[in-house]
């Protein structure tokens, strides 16, 4: 597509070719200029506390299975204690269940195997 613009075809005879809009042709066009490349950016945001590497879901995995009666507020002490990050109820909450792992009669539990979610660290 840039390279038709660069060749001197008409943006709009372009953008009906590529059935993109004009204004994609130009921000790609100043994408390009700014730094070379038209690949998205990184997302913003902050990145994870908790399941950002393959070792802190297996980390986690461990700290569940050991811990199956603790509470979050004690998943969230022990992750501090062994990672040296603080985090809050609700991010252990969604780590857990990013998981697959679930809170059931006052003790968790592992994702079943026919479960869809993510897939355990014990079959792989």
């Amino acid at each position: 597509m840039l390279a038709a613009v660069e060749r001197g075809i008409p943006r709009r005879e372009v953008a009906q070719l590529f059935g993109v809009s004009l204004a994609t042709i130009g921000r790609y066009i100043k994408r390009r200029a700014e730094d070379g490349q038209i690949a998205p950016k990184l997302s913003p945001g902050r990145r994870p506390k908790v399941l950002n590497t393959p070792e802190h879901k297996e980390i986690l995995w461990d700290q569940l299975r050991e811990n199956d009666t603790a509470t979050l507020e004690e998943h969230c002490r022990m992750w501090e204690e062994s990672q040296g990050v603080r985090v809050s109820v609700a991010t252990m909450s969604r780590s857990v269940r990013k998981l697959g792992w679930s809170f059931k009669k006052d003790r968790w539990h592992p994702p079943s195997k026919t479960s869809t979610e993510e897939v355990s660290l014990e079959s792989t």
